[in-house]
């Protein structure tokens, strides 16, 4: 069937997400390729009405997610926020995360299978709304990161959730440095469920299409009829693993590089370099977040960790210890400089008292921890290929 506006969308923004209806599947298209396909406030409403519409229809019985062109999703349209901060208030930002963050949370506990096919870039938001799902499919073209730690944000959208549950210490470097990761890598730690060839993604397509199930064990068997077992470039990280888990396990972000630096003196390995430059030119305030957020990540549910990360994302949104999200966007995203200007400068200025104010609820009598609802699920299981 052709492509429709989401159930009940309507205005000018209502085609940015496009539905395509084939018999019990639907798939939903990410459509703003201009953008990199950047989750725009008006997405997340769409996709919003979708999930919640879909999950109560018998005739659907099989979600895919997938973006118009080169990309899949590039994140959040942070940009778009911090204009919005800029000319209203922090709670416009507020408002944009609680939708967010509650899309993730009922895709993570979704009754009816999703597949996500991960085409081109999938960052920060496009993230949330993909590897929460029950079947991620990455591809020979897939470039993942969570790169909030240089905007002078955190990984969020539940991300302390999966990237926690990633192999040993992998989950602190991914998040800590903004990693990029390709499709083989990607399936090797567990973030994705599948690797396709790009060539057969179409293939792929076409059978799920035809599918009359909710049954994650047919799904799976339709997939792995096109899947294959990609083997890790000789430049992966996953193969400093031994080097990842020795230093990323170190208690504090100023001991993670320090131990970095002791490797690189002994060792001549260009990733060592560049890991260290990269967490040199992240936010400080970022990074000690980051990290301890990751750390707590591991024992909490997928809902724990979204109400966690939505206090988190409002004291950043507030501006109150540091204001490094509307630098870090402004040389990143706005100006293009590339030159932020973290205040405070150094990690050592970022202290104990200032991290924990970021776990803490706000003081505003307005404001409300996210409320979700009660799911029957508690979050997908990330399961490494290594």
């Amino acid at each position: 069937m052709a492509s429709m506006p989401p159930p009940s969308a309507a205005g000018a923004d209502s085609d940015q997400i496009l539905v395509e209806a084939n018999g019990f599947t639907r798939t939903l298209i990410l459509n703003r390729p201009k953008q990199l396909n950047a989750l725009s406030s008006a997405m997340i409403m769409g996709l919003l009405k979708c999930f919640t519409a879909y999950e109560k229809d018998n005739g659907v019985k099989l979600l895919i997610m997938k973006g118009n062109r080169r990309a899949f999703c590039a994140g959040g349209d942070v940009a778009a926020v911090v204009r919005s901060i800029h000319k209203d208030s922090w709670k416009y930002g507020a408002d944009f995360f609680r939708n967010e963050f509650l899309l993730n949370y009922i895709i993570a506990t979704y009754t009816k299978p999703q597949v996500s096919l991960l085409t081109g870039i999938v960052m920060g938001g496009g993230a949330g709304v993909s590897l929460h799902g029950r079947f991620r499919v990455a591809t020979d073209n897939t470039v993942f990161a969570m790169p909030e730690t240089a905007l002078g944000l955190f990984p969020d959208i539940g991300a302390s959730y999966f990237l926690s549950r990633l192999p040993g210490f992998y989950g602190e470097y991914v998040a800590l440095a903004g990693a990029r990761l390709d499709g083989g890598e990607m399936l090797a730690c567990g973030l994705a469920t599948h690797f396709v060839h790009s060539n057969r993604l179409l293939l792929l397509e076409e059978s799920l299409k035809k599918v009359d199930t909710s049954n994650t064990f047919a799904v799976c068997g339709i997939i792995d009829q096109f899947a294959q077992q990609p083997s890790l470039k000789e430049s992966s990280s996953l193969n400093r693993l031994e080097i990842i888990n020795k230093c990323f396990s170190k208690r504090t972000v100023e001991e993670i590089i320090s131990a970095l630096e002791l490797e690189a003196a002994n060792l001549a390995d260009e990733w060592v370099a560049t890991t260290i430059q990269s967490l040199k030119k992240a936010s400080p305030t970022s990074l000690k977040i980051s990290l301890r957020s990751i750390r707590e990540g591991r024992t909490q549910t997928v809902g724990e960790c979204l109400q966690r990360e939505y206090r988190m994302v409002c004291h950043v949104m507030r501006g109150d210890f540091s204001r490094d999200f509307f630098e870090g966007c402004r040389a990143i995203l706005i100006d293009k400089d590339r030159n932020p200007k973290w205040m405070p400068p150094r990690l050592e200025q970022v202290h104990d008292e200032a991290v924990e104010q970021y776990f803490s609820r706000i003081d505003d009598p307005q404001w409300e921890d996210l409320n979700l609802p009660t799911r029957r699920s508690h979050g997908r299981n990330i399961e490494s290929k290594l």
